[in-house]
C-alpha cells in the first residue's frame, strides 16, 4: 500500500463524516428548536475546546499531515468559523485540498524527516511513518471522534455508523 492510499483516504471518510455529523447537528437544532450556538459552543467538559474547534483542528491534521508527508509548504488556516455552514465550508475547503495531493507527492514520506509544533513553544521530530502512526492520526480521530461524542452528548441522534461515514 501506497503512503498517500494509506493517508488521504482515511482523512477524506472522516472529513466526510464529519460534514454528516453536521448536517444532522443542524437538523436537530432546528427540529428542536435549539439556537445553533448552543451546539457550536458546547463542549464534554469545561477545559475542552467546542464543537467549532473541534472540527476545526480535525480539519487542520488533515490538511497539515498531508504537507508536512510531501514536504509541501504547511497551510496556515484562521479559526474563524461560528454557524455550522463556515464549518461545512471549511470541511469543504479541506477535502479538496487533500484530494488535491497525487500520489507521487506522497513518495518517501514515510522517511521524510517530519518537525511539527507540540503546544505553543515547543516542537518535535519524526520521520513521517512516525508522525502519521503515532502523532497525526490519534489527535485527527481524538478531535473527530470528541466532535461526534459533543453531539451525541447533546441528543443529537447519530451512532457509530455515522462517525465512520457509512449510510
Amino acid at each position: 500500500m501506497s503512503f498517500h492510499d494509506l493517508t488521504v483516504p482515511a482523512f477524506l471518510q472522516i472529513l466526510g463524516s464529519l460534514s454528516g455529523l453536521l448536517a444532522k447537528a443542524e437538523a436537530h437544532c432546528t427540529a428542536k428548536n435549539i439556537q445553533p450556538e448552543v451546539l457550536l459552543n458546547a463542549r464534554l467538559y469545561p477545559d475542552m475546546y467546542p464543537l467549532t474547534r473541534q472540527v476545526q483542528t480535525a480539519c487542520d491534521f488533515a490538511a497539515k499531515t498531508c504537507a508536512r508527508l510531501t514536504g509541501s509548504e504547511v497551510p496556515s488556516i484562521p479559526d474563524t468559523e461560528k454557524s455550522f455552514e463556515e464549518l461545512q465550508q471549511r470541511i469543504a475547503k479541506t477535502t479538496d485540498y487533500v484530494k488535491a495531493f497525487k500520489p507521487a507527492q506522497f513518495e518517501g514520506g514515510e522517511t521524510r524527516e517530519v518537525t511539527f509544533p507540540i503546544g505553543p513553544s515547543n516542537t518535535m521530530t519524526m520521520n513521517g511513518q512516525q508522525y502519521l502512526v503515532n502523532f497525526a492520526f490519534p489527535n485527527f480521530y481524538f478531535h473527530a471522534a470528541t466532535a461526534h461524542g459533543i453531539l451525541r452528548h447533546n441528543g443529537v441522534e447519530i451512532g457509530k455508523r455515522d462517525f465512520l461515514g457509512v449510510r
